[in-house]
């Protein structure tokens, strides 16, 4: 589902280069649960936003579902990130004067998807059919992280991006998110890839891609 071949990222610092990946190159099998791991400034955000089609690499190829990203213009990205991938982010990332149904409908919407139904069947899998009414403010950050994840599966894409999902919640909190996402995992088959620093998250995949200094330093099966 994802091949990361021999990817490198510049980023233009006035007139120095600031190289962040150095030739990653991973694969990820079609409805694999991986964790990517490493210490701050390992490469692990840029990572996530090349593989979320938000940022080309500089050089390397990105085959996503079997296309070739890595030189798609924004157009194409934009419709890629539309179909391909759901996104769940550790801020949440809800707009807050909408109702948690209407904040995963409009998720649908981006993706060309008016079937109502859905954001609510969604929402029944992550266990808040009775709070679909509820504001953002009105609700745990538990339950915020929830409609996140409701979100980003509705359109049912094939990939999952998770940035983080419990960094912003209590212990008690983050279990219950990883339960959460391990059953839909599980019950929808879709490839999940979690960016995590907590060693405990990282133990719910199925493999940890360790990263250091912009490269991939070892992967593990928990």
């Amino acid at each position: 589902m994802i091949q990361l071949e021999v990817i490198t990222k510049t980023y233009p610092m006035g007139k120095r280069e600031l190289t962040v990946l150095h030739g990653v190159t991973f694969h990820i099998a079609p409805g694999e649960m991986v964790a990517i791991m490493g210490p701050s400034g390992s490469g692990k955000s840029t990572t996530l936003n090349v593989l979320g089609c938000l940022d080309q690499p500089t050089s390397g190829r990105y085959y996503l579902d079997g296309r070739d990203v890595s030189r798609l213009n924004r157009r194409e990205l934009a419709r890629v990130r539309a179909h391909k991938i759901g996104f769940i982010f550790q801020s949440y990332n809800l707009l807050p004067r909408m109702s948690a149904l209407d904040n995963v409908t409009l998720g649908l919407k981006y993706a060309g998807i008016r079937d109502r139904s859905l954001a609510r069947e969604a929402l029944a899998r992550v266990g808040l059919a009775d709070r679909e009414s509820h504001r953002p403010a009105e609700m745990s950050g538990g339950e915020q992280q929830r409609v996140a994840i409701a979100r980003a599966l509705a359109k049912k894409p094939p990939v999952i991006l998770a940035d983080e999902p419990t960094g912003n919640l209590d212990s008690r909190s983050s279990e219950e998110i990883m339960g959460i996402l391990t059953t839909l995992h599980k019950e929808q088959g879709n490839t999940l890839v979690m960016i995590t620093h907590e060693q405990e998250m990282a133990s719910y995949c199925q493999r940890v891609i360790h990263l250091k200094d912009g490269k991939v330093l070892r992967e593990e099966r928990p």
